[in-house]
């Protein structure tokens, strides 16, 4: 890659212990997917060969929350998988991000019901939320993007009492502009 030529062969390279860290920890976040219905077939997608997740370090679905720090909740949530849903929450390591992906998993969606919860963000604090119904893989791609960014520039918000606090990104769905120039001819 080069980088053996920029060094002298008794060289050596000075950094900052912090930001080894925080280059391990952006290029290595494992997820734990949640995902049902038509949320959990895009996140499959997301992490297919032609969306390619593991360009960014997070291709590794871990189904053991003691080894994952990306939670992915994929589509809607009843009421009976919330306590389970928060176990695996708590039993997650430390830093632990949480992707709100599509409507349902946001809002409830189009389950305005007694059974859907209407946003986990009610349950477990949510740091980005990715919109659509279902949303692309790109979408998902840029929610990864964006903690993987907190998490390089060192950005974690913390309380006063040294627990993180959600960062609550709100992804917005891309709207093409068109230019269209009408002649008369």
């Amino acid at each position: 890659m080069g980088l053996e030529q920029a060094i002298p062969v008794d060289g050596y390279m000075t950094t900052q212990v912090s930001r080894v860290i925080n280059w391990a920890r952006r290029s290595s976040v494992w997820p734990m997917p949640f995902a049902t219905a038509c949320c959990g077939i895009e996140l499959m997608a997301t992490a297919s060969s032609r969306y390619d997740l593991a360009r960014f370090g997070a291709e590794v679905f871990r189904f053991s929350p003691r080894q994952a720090d990306l939670m992915i909740v994929a589509g809607r949530v009843t009421t009976k998988m919330m306590p389970v849903l928060q176990r695996i929450y708590l039993q997650m390591t430390e830093p632990k991000w949480v992707i709100s992906m599509g409507a349902c998993a946001s809002t409830g969606g189009l389950f305005d019901t007694y059974a859907v919860v209407q946003g986990v963000d009610q349950f477990m604090p949510v740091d980005v939320y990715v919109p659509g119904c279902p949303p692309r893989p790109e979408m998902l791609i840029d929610a990864v993007m964006a903690i993987q960014k907190i998490i390089d520039e060192d950005n974690i918000p913390y309380d006063g009492d040294g627990k993180r606090k959600p960062l609550g990104i709100d992804l917005t769905i891309p709207t093409p502009t068109v230019d269209v120039t009408i002649s008369a001819t």
